[in-house]
């Protein structure tokens, strides 16, 4: 009976759930911050608390889940929460990895008063994307039951009642007032989720662990699910969540909630640089009883599911105070895209700064639309920190205190704090424009960055002097008289490469220079476009320690410039979005200058479309073909002939194709994009291609054919075509 025993008006219970900065295999700091967000919500009176999927280790261990180290350090943390009395009078739910039988599980330990009331194994595990947990874990494959786990001697020995075995399994927690169960980040997403089978088995609570990353666009389906897992069966879903860098490519953006019957109650931060927040609300429990039994078609299916496994634990989550009333419906707060790359990447940034223990970041400023994107979100990371010091932060004060080198600093400005944290130079060269060198040094003077120019040629003229001395030939530009385009290549090359190298000796020693401590990070400037195609130099300035744009399109960091000029404070962006995209790599002459999208051959808005295509949609030439031709052919608002359609998809197939080495040495990169081609795990596939693509383009030919003659016979494909 899930009843309140005494008085069935008091059914307000209150529940946190929370958003941890955890750091995969530190376990000394995974502890503390696990510890303090049970401390805070005991603190606010919850009697429960839900924490991240895999908290204890940090999720993305990858291969060290593999070693039994990571296992037993775990338990050896959980033995020491449950030693110290963290449990105490409040039901915990905590992510961990653990063996049992020999087969390792992503699992969330539910404990009370220092003892383990259930193990529950993650039942289905993410394996898409960036998400590789089949390399590490076994789904449950037991269905709806028990099996008892032994657990090691340390543990035993810390629990209070001396347990030597506990049940693993899915199951639901009868307390005395009410029911808890759990799942665990994927199982949400799935199309028939766990938390489906658990309310209708009565579960009028459910917690969700997860270690979800951040992606452009991506917290609108995540709220949808978690609104909807209520909306139609009732009850209390809550979410937690990992935010920060733990360790990777990834972002995890928090934005822990609690939702009661389809609507959202509390909320906590997507982009923070709070180590640990705690989001609790007041739920109330008759509100679910009330919506399920008047849902008469719900009453009817309760009897058509599997039973789920019930563990009686004699414990209570309300009794609140008459006076606690149930927390009300509130607006849910999502950020505007521009804003997510504003605040995502910087905050990444932060954590990576902060836990390399590096003195700043170094960027090649070109005056570029790339490279200033670049800069912006490390300006708008020196005005998020001074706003989280001025908050009162006191960890990301003596964070920022380490990493500058002194004590008792107090940041006040965030363009001071970028003059200590972020240093660019202008790399010019005789190939380089006044517009770009002035462009450079006004968003440089916005920011406050610690800003040089250079000109580079005197390196770039001593190595070709060495090389003519040994080949005995001189390499020209096509607009001097170079007859082969490997001439015309190289000599752009040779630029892009040797700001590579400038760069990383100023970043080892401009903190020299000035007395101060520390390296500096070099980042990165590519976009996932240019990498899609290739356009950019193998180990030039693209390759770098970490990048923050590399996994954001062209076309969004368009927007974001424009956005950031008006709300970051850095009217020079607009300037820069409006300046047409170079490289600045040949000479200008009176009739030539060097313009991204003509070198190309395609424009960044093309590559958009190709890169979502081929990743997103899993389409290969003739896929793609047939979904362009519908886009941009005869009949659509475009009117492009089908022969032109078939030859932007070659043209793109065959840059990409002999490009795709270059993914191999891509710079880490921040993730924000799914058709982000990175080859390190999100985009695995060969890097050496027959470019030819013979069959593929042979069979598209055949259905480019096919559609014209269909067209014709149907009189379609003239009346939209343009003149």
């Amino acid at each position: 009976n899930s009843w309140p025993r005494n008085n069935p008006g008091m059914s307000v219970c209150l529940v946190s759930t929370c958003s941890l900065n955890q750091w995969s295999m530190s376990f000394e700091q995974n502890k503390r911050r696990i510890q303090q967000s049970i401390a805070i919500a005991k603190r606010e009176g919850a009697r429960m608390r839900l924490g991240p999927e895999l908290e204890i280790s940090g999720y993305g261990c990858e291969d060290h889940f593999l070693e039994e180290d990571t296992l037993t350090h775990s338990w050896e943390v959980l033995a020491d929460i449950l030693r110290e009395g963290s449990t105490d009078g409040i039901l915990c739910d905590i992510g961990m990895p653990i063996m049992h039988n020999g087969v390792r599980y992503n699992c969330r330990v539910l404990c009370l008063d220092g003892d383990i009331l259930l193990v529950r194994p993650k039942l289905f595990l993410a394996n898409d994307g960036n998400y590789r947990e089949t390399r590490w874990f076994t789904r449950w494959q037991y269905g709806w039951t028990l099996q008892d786990l032994l657990l090691p001697a340390l543990v035993t020995d810390a629990t209070r009642s001396k347990q030597t075995r506990v049940k693993i399994g899915p199951a639901i927690l009868q307390l005395a007032d009410t029911s808890v169960a759990a799942e665990t980040c994927e199982e949400l997403f799935t199309p028939n989720s766990p938390h489906i089978t658990l309310a209708l088995n009565g579960a009028e609570i459910i917690t969700n662990g997860s270690g979800s990353h951040h992606n452009l666009r991506k917290l609108d389906k995540r709220l949808q699910l978690i609104t909807s897992a209520t909306c139609k069966s009732g009850g209390v879903y809550m979410y937690a969540n990992q935010i920060g860098c733990d360790g990777g490519r990834l972002y995890f953006d928090g934005c822990a909630l609690i939702c009661s019957n389809g609507q959202v109650v509390a909320q906590g931060a997507q982009f923070s640089m709070q180590e640990v927040e705690v989001v609790t609300a007041a739920v109330d429990l008759s509100a679910t009883r009330s919506m399920r039994g008047a849902f008469m078609s719900r009453c009817e299916q309760v009897s058509t599911v599997p039973v789920v496994p019930v563990i009686h634990v004699d414990f209570k989550l309300c009794g609140r105070p008459a006076a606690t009333f149930p927390a009300p419906p509130i607006d849910v707060r999502v950020h505007h895209p521009m804003e997510e790359i504003a605040r995502g990447p910087a905050c990444w940034l932060w954590d990576y700064l902060r836990r390399s223990n590096q003195g700043g970041f170094f960027v090649a400023l070109s005056g570029g639309a790339d490279s200033s994107s670049v800069v912006a979100i490390v300006g708008n990371m020196c005005q998020m920190i001074v706003k989280e010091v001025k908050e009162g932060n006191e960890t990301v004060l003596q964070d920022l205190r380490r990493v500058v080198g002194e004590e008792t600093y107090q940041p006040d400005d965030a363009k001071e704090l970028a003059g200590r944290l972020l240093y660019t130079c202008y790399m010019g060269t005789s190939n380089s424009s006044q517009a770009t060198h002035d462009r450079s040094k006004q968003l440089a003077a916005e920011i406050g960055s610690f800003h040089l120019s250079a000109v580079i040629d005197p390196v770039i003229s001593a190595l070709m002097a060495l090389f003519v001395s040994v080949v005995k030939r001189e390499p020209r530009f096509k607009a001097y008289g170079g007859t082969d385009p490997r001439e015309n290549l190289a000599l752009q090359n040779i630029q892009a490469r040797l700001r590579m190298v400038f760069g990383y000796f100023l970043a080892q020693l401009l903190p020299w220079s000035r007395g101060m401590r520390g390296s500096l990070l070099v980042l990165g400037t590519a976009n996932v476009d240019e990498a899609l195609r290739g356009y950019y130099t193998k180990y030039d300035c693209s390759a770098a320690d970490i990048n923050p744009i590399g996994s954001i399109s062209k076309e969004d960091l368009k927007l974001f410039m424009a956005w950031g000029a008006e709300h970051l404070g850095y009217p020079e962006l607009a300037n820069v979005l409006a300046a047409p995209p170079t490289a600045e790599l040949e000479p200008i002459t009176a009739d030539y200058t060097q313009l991204d999208e003509v070198d190309m051959g395609m424009t960044y808005k093309e590559l958009s479309e190709y890169g979502q295509l081929r990743k997103q949609h899993r389409a290969g030439p003739v896929s793609m073909f047939r979904a362009l031709a519908a886009k941009w052919g005869p009949v659509s608002p475009l009117g492009l002939s089908l022969e032109e359609v078939a030859a932007k998809v070659k043209k793109f197939f065959f840059y990409y194709s002999i490009n795709r080495h270059k993914m191999t040495s891509l710079t880490p990169s921040y993730h924000a994009e799914d058709y982000s081609p990175e080859d390190n795990r999100h985009d695995l596939r060969q890097f050496l291609y027959d470019a030819s693509w013979t069959w593929q383009f042979r069979a598209m030919d055949h259905l480019q054919q096919e559609m014209q003659q269909d067209m014709k016979k149907r009189g379609q494909g003239t009346e939209h075509r343009k003149a």
